[in-house]
């Protein structure tokens, strides 16, 4: 018999699964997912998560089990994730652009029993199917149950339909972030959490059911697939999918669906207003402009929002181990505080502290720190990382920034040595590492530096072996074999010998003062 603390448990539960149903429950005929010349109907799409669900299910996997994403984005990508969030699987979204060595370390630190992969990465996944802890591989285009010919199945139960086996407080994604240090860490996301910030961005974003969202940035960063695709589907609107953001095909979406809102960093943005086509393109429906994941530059805010005078802008700010919307930018904003990172969201309390978490006066800078049910549970088996990214009762976000005396947050610069390049973190170490491989280099740092196309260009600095040198190209060529191209140096540049303090510790912000002039 049923207990009464078992019923009411199933009663009250809210998972991801429990939202996407309700949605489901109030727009069956409406148009979910659109993705290349197919459309899925909320009923349509919640009867795939059902199949796909079972069907990994069937594959041996268990609740709790990881299963890892390794792919581009595609319609199945979206089905896939939501589809664990169905079995009580952990879905771990991989960078489709990393090598088989930093593939077989995410695969091998989360304990994936399960890899679902693109056929075009099939060499990459080849490379490391040998040295890993995986048991279940699947080709994205070769398995039946994933890509069943025909239409989507008709009208029949399914055993996961209304008794999906997750809690609120299970963890449901491992977000995987380079931070600072050479080893990415897997930040645990919680159904709970992931409702919260969903929760947050469709309040201060203005998400809403009547939107057509366009979304084509990468599924396995956490910004396009927690802060936009679900809250939408989740909000009851439409998203228009792309494999990437390319501008022509972008414009040509939001023409043909009549889009009103896309989210894309500032590198896509800047990628937009310089593309030839621009000038003929009908984004007249666009009435909503989302940007984030790194710095937008002011004259470049401005540039975009003579193009498109109907759509409000919103500064997005954030890192994945707040599932990752922290603070807002809202439209109304913009015009008496351009370069700020706007207010903390619905599900966020927000600090800037000293270093004995002291609250800092308007204008003082400090370290930005969190509280808020949107946060990780902690970092898969790094306890030390986990503790200290919760010291003090408030999660520490390593960036460095101020308030003004309205309340509005401004980024200044980043506690350790992250850089953020085209949107993408990238961590400074560990190019350092790759570099410090080659036999001619004594010593390395590496930073962003300022860069008309990537925001922050990975830029490293060299000093030689006595009697050895090296060219620029030959270390780049070096590094390729150990990193993942967006983390290669975009320049090298040579010195006698690299700036220090009294202690030998290397100066990287006398670095870049000294290289932030294009002149210099």
């Amino acid at each position: 018999m049923t207990s009464l603390d078992e019923n009411r448990a199933q009663a009250i539960r809210n998972t991801l699964d429990d939202a996407l149903r309700r949605s489901v429950a109030r727009n069956p005929a409406k148009i979910a997912l659109i993705f290349g010349e197919r459309q899925w109907t909320y009923h349509q799409l919640d009867l795939r998560v059902d199949v796909l669900a079972t069907g990994l299910l069937a594959k041996g996997l268990r609740p709790g089990d990881r299963v890892a994403a390794f792919a581009g984005n595609s319609a199945l990508y979206v089905l896939i994730f939501l589809a664990c969030a169905r079995a009580g699987l952990i879905h771990v979204p991989v960078n489709y652009a990393l090598g088989a060595g930093e593939l077989a370390y995410i695969l091998e630190q989360s304990g994936s029993r399960a890899l679902l992969y693109d056929p075009a990465l099939a060499d990459v996944v080849g490379q490391i199917r040998e040295r890993t802890p995986v048991g279940i591989f699947c080709d994205l285009a070769g398995e039946e149950w994933l890509n069943p010919s025909g239409d989507d199945p008709s009208d029949r139960p399914y055993a996961l339909s209304d008794a999906s086996p997750a809690t609120d407080h299970d963890v449901v994604q491992l977000l995987y972030t380079s931070g600072t240090t050479a080893s990415p860490k897997g930040a645990m996301m919680t159904h709970r959490a992931l409702l919260a910030e969903y929760t947050s961005a469709i309040v201060a974003l203005d998400i809403m059911a009547g939107d057509v969202m366009l979304a084509a940035l990468p599924l396995y960063h956490s910004a396009q697939m927690h802060v936009f695709l679900i809250p939408c589907l989740l909000i009851g609107g439409t998203v228009v999918l792309l494999p990437a953001p390319v501008p022509e095909a972008c414009a040509g979406a939001i023409a043909r669906f009549g889009v009103t809102s896309f989210f894309a960093p500032p590198t896509v943005w800047i990628g937009f207003l310089r593309w030839e086509g621009l000038a003929g393109a009908d984004l007249s429906s666009l009435t909503k402009a989302y940007y984030g994941a790194s710095i937008m530059p002011v004259a470049v805010l401005a540039e975009l929002r003579d193009r498109l005078p109907r759509a409000g802008f919103y500064n997005c700010y954030g890192q994945s181990e707040i599932a990752p919307l922290a603070t807002v930018l809202r439209p109304e904003d913009h015009d008496r505080r351009p370069a700020s990172a706007g207010r903390p969201v619905f599900h966020v309390e927000t600090r800037v502290v000293d270093p004995a978490m002291r609250d800092l006066p308007p204008g003082g800078i400090g370290e930005i720190v969190h509280r808020s049910p949107q946060l990780m549970t902690g970092y898969w088996d790094k306890n030390v990382e986990t503790v200290d990214a919760f010291a003090g009762g408030w999660f520490h976000s390593g960036d460095l920034g101020y308030f003004d005396g309205d309340g509005y947050l401004f980024i200044v610069d980043r506690v350790k040595d992250i850089i953020k390049t085209g949107g993408v973190v990238v961590s400074s170490r560990e190019v350092e590492e790759a570099l410090f491989t080659h036999p001619a280099v004594s010593e390395v740092a590496v930073v962003g530096l300022p860069d008309s196309r990537w925001i922050e260009a990975v830029t490293a600095f060299v000093g030689c072996r006595p009697g050895r040198t090296g060219g620029g190209d030959a270390l780049i060529t070096h590094a390729r074999g150990q990193l993942a191209p967006f983390k290669l140096p975009k320049k090298v540049i040579f010195l006698e010998a690299l700036p220090r303090n009294t202690a030998g510790k290397i100066l990287k912000r006398a670095l870049r003062q000294r290289y932030s002039n294009p002149e210099s």
